[in-house]
């Protein structure tokens, strides 16, 4: 399509974590090009000229999930001529078998290909529909052709927060995770490209960035991962960071450190941390490959909240791991109760293709269904009761959040985060990118609400004035 034709429009369903809402995120921009043809983001598939599936491999029914959305996406193509392609891990895990199942699929594209898909829908747009030769590309990029996806200045204008990817790949190869086999190697983006994104989302308004990686604290591009936070703080405009996600390997001394109260820590670097533990009997850890204990992982969470005292904790729990037994679960509700996590992403385990997991499982011992699903019941239950009572405890203080826009469950209302990443809902009359000080009046497990008392740094050209300095501004 000419960059003078009439735009079309792109639906993007994205499955799975961060990594894949930015890459989804970066694939919307590159079509928005006008080099690409201006294609128009929308929220309703049955209006798309292409439909794009962004896929997450990570749990047991990723294929199933795929193949449901496919079914009801196949009616649009046969209706009005849609484009369908299919991206991210699961696209690379199955590669040509998925033209197999669902041959109307368009093209398939890995997540090392991304930057091609500008030249890959052009080209299918070009040819006649009965002309059309399903793509299929997933190849692996070394480190001297692979582009890492980046955000766009001008497609972030207007945006509050944004997700800046710091590396791609994980080196760990965890026994229970596809990841190493779907988003590859370890690879690292040079420290100053990364600055100078970030610099460049500043300057059209961006005022919160969080740095994304599948293991991003074993950043290795041109400096340490803690002397990235510090540059990355140092741009001009900046006013908080934060990364995702972590290994227990990785958190090391002095990035722990970078949580510290000045002049030792990164003011900019928020009091949250996602350090996922994934278990709490050290004869499971040993069969996830995990290279940490129960009590060396506690200790370096006692360590962390010596730095940073009442910054929130998050984590991730997989239960019913092969060989898993009664006492070593109990143990993982015990790690639960004793580090008291403010939120916990907990699921059952899931036999994932090429993995050791998968081979081992049956001299390990299967866990059944339903005691996988009982356990975890149990455990989120636990961690519920947890998440309330230290949510609850915010009822009656006064917190900084960062406005992002309205929120989704009541218009009226304003909705952000915390410091320590909770979602608040409020009223009050700070635009989206103001910095403003919330009441807190009520609580649920999931998040708080309240009203706005005071603004503290005023939107992007809102022209307002702040009715108080932030805490962080008046001490320095």
């Amino acid at each position: 399509m000419s960059a003078g034709s009439m735009a079309k429009s792109v639906f993007i369903h994205t499955f799975g974590c961060q990594m894949n809402e930015s890459d989804s995120a970066r694939m919307r921009e590159s079509l928005a090009t006008a080099e690409a043809g201006g294609w128009i983001a929308t929220e309703a598939p049955e209006t798309a000229d292409l439909i794009l599936l962004n896929t997450c491999a990570i749990r047991e029914k990723a294929e199933q999930k795929l193949f449901s959305a496919l079914g009801r996406y196949r009616e649009q193509k046969e209706a009005r001529g849609t484009l369908i392609g299919v991206a991210g891990c699961v696209a690379q895990q199955e590669k040509g078998k998925i033209l197999e199942r669902a041959p109307y699929v368009d093209f398939v594209l890995g997540p090392d290909n991304l930057s091609a898909l500008p030249e890959i829908v052009a080209t299918l747009q070009g040819q006649l529909k009965w002309e059309r030769t399903p793509v299929v590309q997933t190849a692996w990029m070394d480190s001297s052709t692979y582009v890492f996806p980046r955000a766009t200045a001008e497609a972030s204008r207007g945006k509050v927060t944004a997700f800046v990817t710091a590396m791609k790949g994980c080196d760990n190869v965890c026994s229970f995770c596809v990841v190493p086999h779907t988003r590859g190697r370890e690879l690292s983006r040079a420290y100053a490209e990364i600055v100078a994104e970030v610099g460049a989302l500043v300057a059209v308004g961006v005022r919160e960035v969080t740095l994304i990686g599948q293991n991003v604290n074993s950043f290795s591009g041109g400096c340490s991962f803690p002397d990235l936070l510090r540059r990355v703080a140092a741009v001009p405009g900046l006013w908080r960071l934060r990364f995702t996600t972590s290994h227990p390997h990785d958190f090391s001394p002095a990035l722990r450190d970078c949580y510290a109260a000045a002049p030792l820590g990164e003011p900019l670097l928020m009091p949250h941390l996602h350090l996922p533990v994934q278990c709490g009997a050290d004869t499971v850890l040993a069969r996830m490959r995990r290279d940490y204990t129960v009590a060396g992982y506690e200790a370096q969470i006692a360590d962390f909240r010596r730095v940073a005292p009442g910054a929130t904790l998050t984590s991730d729990m997989i239960v019913g791991f092969p060989g898993e037994s009664d006492a070593d679960f109990e143990g993982t509700l015990a790690l639960v109760q004793r580090v008291q996590f403010d939120n916990l992403f907990s699921f059952a385990y899931s036999s994932r293709p090429r993995t050791t997991a998968r081979l081992k499982e049956n001299t390990w011992g299967v866990v059944p269904d339903a005691v996988k699903s009982e356990r975890l019941e149990r455990l989120q239950v636990a961690q519920r009761d947890i998440a309330t009572a230290r949510m609850a405890a915010l009822v009656g203080t006064v917190v900084e959040v960062l406005v992002e826009g309205a929120s989704r469950f009541d218009a009226t209302r304003a909705t952000g985060h915390t410091r320590g990443n909770q979602t608040v809902n409020f009223s009050g009359s700070a635009a989206p990118g103001a910095l403003v000080e919330i009441a807190i009046e009520g609580s649920t497990p999931s998040s708080l609400s309240g009203r706005e008392v005071a603004l503290l740094r005023p939107a992007f050209g809102s022209g307002q004035r702040a009715t108080r300095l932030p805490v962080l501004l008046a001490e320095g």
